[in-house]
């Protein structure tokens, strides 16, 4: 919801003046995965409870996701796998997140696999929704956003990180914005294909 909104601020302010530097550097795919060994990191460290480590690598892996796709537009060189890659990647760094809560206190057992199972049924209709509704964005398919996304989803990472003693309520908070951004995606479809 915040990044669909502020996007643009974020490109000119925050991605763009890296492009012209990091396309003499690393591909678009090279950022992917940096993105995905920051995550992997950010994991460790939520499950170590090293909240300063954790936050740093969290900012650093969502920072090189903003900059993979924006590379590959500014060098003209988007294309389907670096789309499928990209996906993959965050999935893989988002439930590592969660496991690495999980690991650092068991008894976050239910609140962790319920936190799983929402993610993946918001991202199943991120992406059904993305294969029936035409694309009308620079993105490689329809992006339909919702309440929670990836910026989101970071943000109560870290407050998770930095309010263990508050992880539970935080979790069901999560829980319930990813259902409900899941329904809105559903009901925003529905309205759509029917036109």
């Amino acid at each position: 919801m915040l990044e669909a909104r502020y996007r643009h601020h974020l490109d000119r302010y925050m991605v763009e003046p890296f492009l012209p530097y990091l396309k003499r550097v690393l591909t678009p795919d090279q950022l992917t995965g940096l993105s995905l060994i920051w995550g992997l990191i950010a994991a460790s460290a939520v499950a170590l409870k090293w909240p300063t480590l954790a936050t740093a690598a969290l900012l650093l892996s969502g920072f090189a996701d903003m900059l993979d796709g924006a590379l590959a537009r500014h060098i003209q060189r988007t294309g389907p796998f670096g789309c499928c890659l990209d996906i993959v990647t965050d999935r893989i760094v988002e439930g590592t997140i969660i496991l690495g809560f999980f690991a650092a206190n068991s008894q976050n057992a239910w609140a962790c696999l319920l936190m799983l199972f929402s993610t993946l049924l918001c991202v199943t209709s991120f992406l059904v929704v993305g294969l029936f509704i035409p694309n009308s964005s620079e993105k490689s398919f329809h992006y339909s956003s919702g309440l929670i996304e990836r910026f989101e989803a970071f943000v109560f990472f870290i407050v998770m990180v930095w309010l263990p003693q508050e992880f539970n309520v935080l979790a069901v908070t999560y829980i319930v914005l990813v259902l409900w951004t899941t329904g809105y995606r559903l009901f925003q479809a529905r309205q759509i294909l029917r036109m």
